[in-house]
């Protein structure tokens, strides 16, 4: 990987997890897979960060089976990394941001979603290595012939219904990221697609 490459790899991680540590802080409820991570840490046990790694080994295998190939473990190592820095965030964020008042609490959440759907665009055009849910979402977008945006939603059905049952932090903004979350992702896809493909021209 050429250091520009790591350089995007490393800031889309960064984005996205603290998007992830501010829709959490929002308290308004959160994407259902993040509600899934938040539900176990507290059912369970163990960090939100810890359960982002654990979860991304399961589904490793679940993409293998999907795909008929062999687990691609170089996931975990993002998987890691995320997990990491998710927990770095919460940890800065625990404090510092914590809004009581509901419009606060939505412009948290709203900015928080964004920084997801651009953290996560931009290390994914790296082509490096993707956390192993976005993996996923590749894969389903693939077999269904469908946009990102559809696949996307069907992962988060999934996982709502598996937050609910764990009790995770389901609310308003829960609901907004099953219905805008693969919008936001598609739109800055698209958007690095199209930035890419300029450079590409130039050189």
């Amino acid at each position: 990987m050429s250091s520009t490459r790591f350089i995007f790899y490393v800031l889309g991680i960064l984005l996205l997890a603290f998007g992830v540590a501010l829709t959490i802080q929002s308290r308004l409820g959160t994407s259902p897979f993040d509600a899934l991570l938040v539900g176990l840490s507290k059912t369970v046990g163990l960090t939100v960060g810890s359960w982002e790694i654990i979860i991304a080994f399961i589904l490793i295998f679940c993409n293998s089976f999907l795909k008929r190939e062999r687990p691609e473990f170089l996931g975990l190592l993002t998987s890691f990394i995320t997990g990491i820095s998710i927990d770095m965030w919460l940890f800065i964020l625990h404090n510092l941001i914590t809004p009581e008042i509901w419009f606060n609490k939505l412009v948290c959440f709203g900015i928080g979603i964004i920084f997801i759907g651009l953290g996560t665009a931009i290390y994914l055009h790296t082509h490096f290595a993707p956390i192993p849910i976005d993996h996923l979402t590749l894969i389903i977008q693939e077999l269904t012939n469908k946009s990102i945006q559809f696949s996307r939603t069907v992962i988060y059905l999934f996982f709502l219904l598996t937050a609910i049952i764990l009790n995770g932090p389901i609310g308003i903004g829960t609901i907004i990221t099953l219905c805008f979350g693969g919008t936001i992702l598609n739109y800055f896809m698209k958007i690095n697609y199209s930035h890419k493909k300029n450079r590409d021209n130039v050189l």
